[in-house]
Parts: structure tokens; sequence; C-alpha cells
């Protein structure tokens, strides 16, 4: 917990890392500039007219000048975040499959649990989500798990709210979609930190709907591989197998959701430093 203010939307950046998104930039970036006044866009080698999409439009466009992973991204838009001064980072996918109207509800989760890393959680309508990405994020899901002592819900999700506490963390291992997991152990095993989860839509093309999305730059196989076999590894050698077991099991997906669709309001706590 913390005795300071509560977080505004003028002291938190919007992080968008984009990887050819020409097809929706534009509209995910007016998103999310009609909820906060710092958007960093992340251009991370694209070879198609990403940036030119967004030229005109007033973001922080940060450029490499080749492919260097969405570890490599994030990582550039949390130093930009720190040397402005902000308190913290929203992600959000180029993709289009985050809405913009949902970082609200992540800020003021985020002003409910002080100091915790929010995840929007893709828990309604879930049937939209295709059968092998949801299979694929529960099996994250059950890594993530070992790695932080503690259970998530949708710890694939890359709509999220990291605290400056987490943005200051460095050497933090792992390229590609292995930093978004290695970010949350680095935090549970040197902060203490809890992730929290906010119910969001699934949001993929379907034929009941005219959205268009590029195909996802995330291959359940192949990443996940990439992912479990990092966390799993990490595991054997920080040992303490059984004692891990009981804290997963004593520490349940914590899911803040004010409707109460998803049960009553959470009250969270750090898992024991022993344990994570």
């Amino acid at each position: 917990m913390t005795d300071r203010a509560p977080l505004t939307a003028d002291e938190v950046a919007v992080l968008i890392p984009a990887l050819n998104e020409s097809l929706r930039i534009r509209e995910v970036v007016s998103g999310a500039l009609a909820h906060h006044r710092h958007v960093i866009v992340v251009d991370d080698g694209s070879d198609d007219d990403t940036a030119g999409c967004i030229a005109d439009l007033p973001v922080i466009l940060l450029r490499h000048s080749r492919r260097m992973g969405k570890g490599h991204a994030l990582r550039s838009g949390f130093a930009e975040a720190r040397a402005r001064g902000l308190r913290g980072v929203l992600t959000m996918d180029g993709d289009g499959q985050h809405a913009a109207s949902d970082l609200s509800r992540l800020l003021d989760s985020a002003n409910r649990h002080p100091g915790c890393i929010i995840i929007g959680a893709r828990l309604r309508k879930r049937a939209l989500q295709p059968i092998h990405r949801r299979l694929a994020n529960e099996f994250g899901d059950w890594g993530i798990a070992w790695g932080t002592g503690y259970q998530v819900a949708d710890s694939q999700s890359g709509q999220r709210f990291y605290p400056e506490q987490v943005l200051a963390l460095q050497d933090i291992p792992g390229e590609g979609f292995v930093f978004e997991a290695q970010v949350v152990i680095s935090a549970a095993r040197q902060l203490g930190t809890r992730c929290v989860s906010v119910p969001i839509e699934s949001r993929y093309q379907s034929a009941n709907s005219s959205e268009q999305f590029r195909r996802s730059h995330f291959r359940p196989l192949s990443d996940l591989y990439r992912i479990t076999s990092h966390i799993v590894l990490q595991a054997l050698r920080y040992g303490h197998i059984r004692a891990v077991y009981r804290a997963i099991q004593a520490n349940p997906p914590l899911i803040d959701d004010p409707s109460g669709e998803f049960g009553p309001p959470v009250a969270v706590s750090s898992p024991h430093r022993e344990h994570v």
C-alpha cells in the first residue's frame, strides 16, 4: 500500500508496441489519445507504413531501426515513461484487439490496488476466443503460477498497467513475449508484487463481426514453448517446489470486478517472499 495521491490519467502513459500495424494503428492511437495525454508508440522496425499512419498525431514515437522484439519495445517505452517522470504505464497492442475504453477501468483498478500489476483479462465473451488461443492462455497461466507463487487470470494478455516501481526493475531477462512473463515473475520475486485481473471482452475476428485484425504475432506453440521452458528452468533452479505448489494453491486469481459478475471485491496481500 502507499500514501501517495491516486493516479491520474495525466500521470500515466499509454504504451503501444507496434510491428507492421498499418491496418489499425491510427484507430488504436486515436482511441488512446482520447483518454490519455501521453501516448508512446514504439515502432519495432516495421516495414509497412505504421509510423506514417500516425505522423500527424501528438504521440511520442520511438523507432527501432530493425526488429528487436516486443521485449525491447516494452523496455524502450518503460525507459521513456520513467525519463518523463510518469507514475505508470498502461500497455495495449497495436492491432486493435484491446479497447481504449478499458484503459480507465484498469487505471481505476490500479488506484484500488496500489503497487499491483493490473491485467485486462479476456474473461467476457470468451466463446469468441479461438479454442487454440484459449488453451494456450490457460497453459501459460499454469506456467506463470510456478514463477510467481500465485495464480493469474489471463497472464498472456498484453493490456496491462505497470506501476512505477515495476518500470524501474533492471536487468529483466527474456526477449519477445517471454519478457511479458518475466516482468511479472521478477516483480513478484523482487518486490512482492501481485497481479490483479480486470475482466475485459475478447476481441477477435469472427464471422459475426466486420472488424478486421491482422494475424497475431503470437505463435501459440513456439512462443508458449519459449515462455514455459524459460519459467520451468527458473523454477527448477530456484527449488522449493513443494513450497511454491502450496503457495499457488493458497493464492487463486484475484479478479477486480465492481459489477460482481466475477465474484466479490478482492483484497490484495503479497505472497510470502520465501514462496516466490
